[in-house]
């Protein structure tokens, strides 16, 4: 019975240490597959980062390929203005050309054009003085000035012509000294147009008119005191108009 006892104890032994194998086998390969299952899991989440990163560079890539065709339209679009821009500045550069070759020929026209203004307010009547012949001075320093425009001087010159062209045109009465039998007396000046030049004293007394002949003022009589008066004060605004009773200068006198 001994023997047997021991044989039943030695197969005992002997199953539980291979159940006890198999049992370390067993959880070995469980183990081992735990790990695949985590490695399949990290692989799969690398692929999908993968894919992820692969997406978001084909985004990116779409994103630069728009931007590159925006750039295109941009540069093709600066290219055209600057083509423009280079046509204009030709032209430009061939109008100052020319402008200077015009400034050459304007400057002459206008100093003789100015020359013969200021002739003929020498020889007119001798109404505004002062004031016309600072004009012509003014002008004068404009022409000579080179920050001032050619167009402007010539604007200038127009005025001052259109200005001239006016008084023939208009009735004016002013306070004015004037040189009476070499005395200087404060009167009031009357001015038809261009075709009379008339005074009277400010106390009415004497009445005369700009003889163009002899370049002096001459005394009227005193039935023309009124009329002149009358004139005086229509050219004033003061009254309304009406027949005057005036000596004028004829048009064969006129200048």
């Amino acid at each position: 019975m001994k023997p047997l006892i021991a044989a039943c104890a030695t197969f005992s032994v002997a199953l539980l240490m291979s159940t006890a194998a198999s049992a370390a086998k067993v959880n070995d390969v469980l183990d081992a597959g735990q790990e695949w299952l985590v490695a399949q899991q990290q692989s799969q989440a690398k692929v999908d980062n993968y894919a992820d990163e692969q997406q978001d560079l084909a985004q990116e890539y779409r994103t630069v390929l728009r931007e590159i065709e925006g750039l295109k339209a941009y540069n093709r679009q600066i290219s055209r203005q600057i083509e423009l821009q280079e046509d204009e500045l030709a032209t430009l550069a061939d109008s100052i050309s020319q402008a200077t070759s015009v400034d050459r020929q304007i400057l002459p026209l206008l100093i003789r054009m100015l020359g013969a203004l200021e002739q003929f307010i020498d020889l007119d009547m001798p109404f505004l003085a002062e004031e016309r012949e600072d004009r012509i001075e003014f002008i004068k320093e404009a022409i000579d000035r080179v920050d001032v425009t050619v167009p402007e001087k010539f604007r200038q010159v127009l005025d001052a012509y259109k200005i001239e062209l006016q008084f023939g045109r208009d009735i004016e009465a002013y306070s004015d000294i004037i040189n009476l039998a070499g005395a200087d007396v404060e009167v009031d000046v009357l001015r038809l147009g261009r075709i009379g030049l008339y005074y009277q004293t400010l106390d009415g007394k004497e009445t005369g008119i700009w003889n163009r002949d002899s370049k002096r003022w001459e005394a009227l009589g005193s039935e023309y005191r009124s009329s002149v008066r009358q004139a005086v004060k229509v050219a004033r605004k003061l009254s309304a108009p009406g027949l005057l009773n005036l000596p004028v200068t004829t048009p064969a006198e006129a200048l």
